[in-house]
């Protein structure tokens, strides 16, 4: 009997430390990386609302007023009483001051404020010799270097003097070459571009 109890207790002890390797083993899993999509202050003066973006409006002791809105395709967004207004183009700061003005026709001082819950808007698109490639999502003014920062950086094999950027303008596609060598030694600053929605980053 105690000679089949120490049998068990051995079997048991040998399927703990086989269980502890095994799972020490496991390979990490890839993290998360895509950008927060946390808020944006409503006094912001660098972040432009875009289509999709996800905006909170409170009117201050007009619960009818306040709420969720999402801006249309076309820029739009719709509220009671003043129907539409352009948000696409503006800062969250710019469409406060357009709200209260037109919320003045209906409302004595109204107090308006506008908050970015999700900026989906204004992606950058980076592809090539990137430690992380993929779709990011920008709240504020962001140049090349901080965004190839953003992404972990180039590889070793990137071509580091031919960087890409393709940007679209007036409904064209326009190439931008910048050599990111010279930017990442601080030189030729020039070319550290500010980035606009819709680029596209290749770095070959």
């Amino acid at each position: 009997m105690r000679n089949k109890l120490l049998i068990q207790i051995m079997s048991i002890s040998v399927l703990l430390i086989y269980s502890s390797f095994s799972f020490s083993q496991e390979t990490p899993k890839k993290m998360d990386i895509n950008l927060p999509q946390g808020e944006v202050p409503a006094d912001s003066d660098t972040y432009i609302i875009g289509a999709e973006d996800i905006i909170y409006i409170h009117v201050w002791k007009e619960e009818a007023l306040t709420r969720t809105v999402t801006v249309r395709m076309d820029g739009k967004i719709s509220l009671p009483l003043i129907d539409e207004t352009q948000a696409a183009g503006l800062t969250p700061w710019k469409l406060k001051e357009v709200l209260t003005e037109k919320l003045k026709k209906f409302i004595d001082n109204p107090y308006v404020s506008v908050t970015v819950n999700e900026a989906n808007s204004f992606k950058i698109y980076l592809s090539g010799q990137i430690r992380t490639p993929g779709v990011y999502r920008l709240r504020s003014e962001t140049t090349i270097l901080q965004i190839i920062s953003m992404a972990g950086g180039v590889t070793e094999w990137a071509d580091q003097k031919r960087l890409i950027v393709i940007r679209k303008e007036a409904g064209k596609e326009k190439k931008i070459t910048i050599n990111y060598k010279k930017l990442s030694r601080g030189e030729d600053l020039n070319n550290n571009i500010v980035l606009k929605a819709g680029d596209t980053i290749i770095v070959p």
